[in-house]
């Protein structure tokens, strides 16, 4: 299997990378970046591209993939509302409006979150989460995952972007093996590629991905 990641500079998408290339079911991996995450592997290969709003140029580039892993995000503190938007559900699907006209019988995983709104009723991130989520379902992909974790322990010496999440890292540490049969509560780096990977390839039965969905599709 051929796969595209975005966000690999980050916590979640470095995790994905990782397990990508420690798995033989994966040939080739395609990064697309604003900046290189600096991984080289005889499997990967990275474009630099600096505007992710205007993707047009990148459609030669991402035909005969087989899997889309969308692992872009950010968190919506301190953030007003249309700037939250225009990163999380424009951005977003600007890359699965492409990959379905490029890839129509590819897969296409999503990293949403725990508490994203399907409904589209609440107020804020999981309201947009959620209408995220729905118009990628919407599009003509052989199939699309929407992944909802809660926390998440980094492994394999990943560090996350956010302040918070280093902090939260340091603390969780020592204890995570106390909260990880918790299996709705949280998860980390290497379960959720694994599962990522094995949704891609196996397909799963239910296209919202819970953090107890992810425990058993990373087996």
């Amino acid at each position: 299997m051929k796969v595209i990641i975005t966000g690999a500079t980050g916590m979640v998408g470095k995790g994905v990378l990782l397990e990508c290339i420690e798995d033989n079911r994966i040939s080739e991996v395609l990064l697309i970046n604003r900046i290189s995450c600096d991984v080289k592997h005889r499997k990967v290969k990275e474009i630099l591209h600096a505007d992710f709003f205007n993707i047009k140029e990148l459609e030669d580039k991402t035909a005969g993939y087989d899997a889309f892993f969308f692992c872009m995000g950010v968190s919506s503190a301190g953030m007003n509302e249309e700037k939250y938007y225009q990163l999380t559900y424009t951005l977003t699907m600007g890359f699965a409006n492409l990959m379905s006209k490029v890839n129509p019988n590819s897969t296409f995983c999503y990293v949403s979150g725990a508490g994203t709104d399907s409904s589209e009723k609440k107020s804020g991130w999981a309201k947009v989460k959620g209408k995220t989520e729905n118009a990628i379902l919407a599009l003509p992909f052989k199939a699309a995952y929407m992944f909802r974790p809660g926390y998440i322990q980094p492994m394999k010496g990943i560090k996350s972007k956010t302040a918070l999440y280093n902090t939260l890292y340091v603390i969780f540490k020592p204890l995570y093996f106390l909260i990880k049969p918790f299996k709705s509560i949280a998860t980390d780096s290497v379960t959720l590629g694994k599962a990522m990977i094995n949704a891609a390839i196996k397909g799963y039965d239910t296209k919202i991905i819970e953090s107890k969905d992810i425990f058993l599709l990373a087996k």
